[in-house]
C-alpha cells in the first residue's frame, strides 16, 4: 500500500532547514573532521605518491565544508601539490554558499574549482554524451546515495572514472542503528528509501569488490522531539522521518508508534536531562587496484 506521506525531499527548503538543524544538533561535523584529520592523509598515502596533481569529483557535495576541510588537510601533508575539484551539486542554494564559501576562504589558489549544478545521474549521462575520459583520484558520496534512483548503478559509474590507485569514499548511516529499525519497522507508512551501509556492502560484495569500512560514531539530541508542537522538535521528526510536516500529517497511530520508537532503549538514551539517539554512520573506501 503507498504511503499517503509527502516525501520530505520534495521540499527542498525545508529539507535544507531540517538537515541543518540535524547537524546542529548531533556530532555529525566533528564525527567527520576527525576522520579527515586521522584517517583521510593515511588512506590517501597510495594515491597521492609521486602526484603533482590530484582530480578530484565530489558527488553532492553540498555547501562546501567537508570538501574544504579534506584538501586543507590534504594540502598541509602534499603542499606542492594542485587539485582539480568537479563539484557536483544539483541543489542552488547549497551551491551558492559553496561559493561563497570558496570566495571567503584565503589560500586557494592551488584549487581549480569545475562546478556543476547537477545530480549525480545527470552528470554521468552529460560525461557519457561528451565522451570525457579523464580520470580521477578520489571521488568521494557523502550522504547522497540516499537520492539517486539506482545507487549500485551509481558506484559502478563513479568507481568506472578512478585512476589506479584512486578511493572512492561513500558514507551513510550504518545499517545498526535505531533510525534504520524504525524506518523499516514503518516503511510501509512513511514510504522511506531505507538503505544504509549494509546494503552497499552486499552489493559490493554481489559484484566480487574489496572495500574497507571504518565505523563513524554520531549522537543526535532528539529532546525536543518529545515536545508537541515546538518547532525544533517537528523539524528533527521530519528529518529522521523524511515526511514532510509529519506531525501534521501523519495519523495518531503512526505518530504514537514512531514517539515510542524514538524513547525505546534500542534507540536513544536519556543523559543529563536530554534524550540522545544512535546515528552512527559508516565510511566505506573502495581503491581501484587496477
Amino acid at each position: 500500500m503507498e504511503s499517503p506521506l509527502t516525501t520530505l525531499v520534495t521540499d527542498s527548503n525545508r529539507f535544507l532547514k531540517c538537515y541543518n538543524h540535524y547537524l546542529k544538533h548531533s556530532t555529525n561535523q566533528q564525527m567527520m573532521q576527525e576522520f579527515i584529520n586521522n584517517l583521510l592523509p593515511d588512506i590517501m598515502t597510495k594515491t597521492v605518491n609521486g602526484k603533482s596533481n590530484l582530480n578530484v569529483i565530489g558527488v553532492g557535495s553540498g555547501s562546501g565544508e567537508l570538501d574544504l576541510q579534506m584538501f586543507s588537510t590534504l594540502h598541509h601533508k602534499y603542499p606542492e601539490m594542485t587539485v582539480d575539484n568537479e563539484v557536483i551539486e544539483p541543489n542552488p542554494e547549497q551551491l551558492r554558499h559553496y561559493k561563497d564559501l570558496v570566495s571567503q576562504t584565503p589560500g586557494l589558489d592551488y584549487i581549480k574549482f569545475n562546478w556543476n549544478k547537477m545530480t549525480a545521474e545527470e552528470f554521468e549521462e552529460q560525461w557519457k554524451e561528451e565522451k570525457r575520459t579523464k580520470k580521477a583520484d578520489l571521488i568521494h558520496m557523502f550522504q547522497m546515495l540516499y537520492f539517486v534512483k539506482d545507487p549500485g548503478a551509481t558506484i559502478s559509474f563513479f568507481k568506472s572514472l578512478l585512476n589506479k590507485n584512486g578511493q572512492l569514499l561513500i558514507t551513510l548511516v550504518s545499517g545498526n542503528t535505531g533510525l534504520v529499525k524504525m524506518n523499516n519497522a514503518y516503511k510501509n507508512q512513511l514510504g522511506t528509501v531505507n538503505l544504509s551501509s549494509d546494503d552497499i556492502k552486499i552489493f559490493l560484495d554481489s559484484k566480487g569488490l574489496s572495500y574497507r569500512s571504518y565505523d563513524l560514531p554520531n549522537e543526535v539530541d532528539i529532546t525536543k522531539c518529545f515536545i508537541e508542537g515546538d518547532e525544533e522538535g517537528e523539524l528533527m521528526i521530519d528529518f529522521l522521518t523524511e515526511v514532510l510536516d509529519f506531525s501534521k500529517t501523519a495519523s495518531p497511530e503512526l505518530k504514537a508508534g514512531v514517539m515510542e520508537f524514538l524513547g525505546c532503549p534500542g534507540f536513544s538514551v536519556k543523559s543529563s536531562g536530554k534524550v540522545l539517539m544512535n546515528a552512527n554512520y559508516e565510511m566505506i573506501v573502495i581503491e581501484q587496484l587496477t
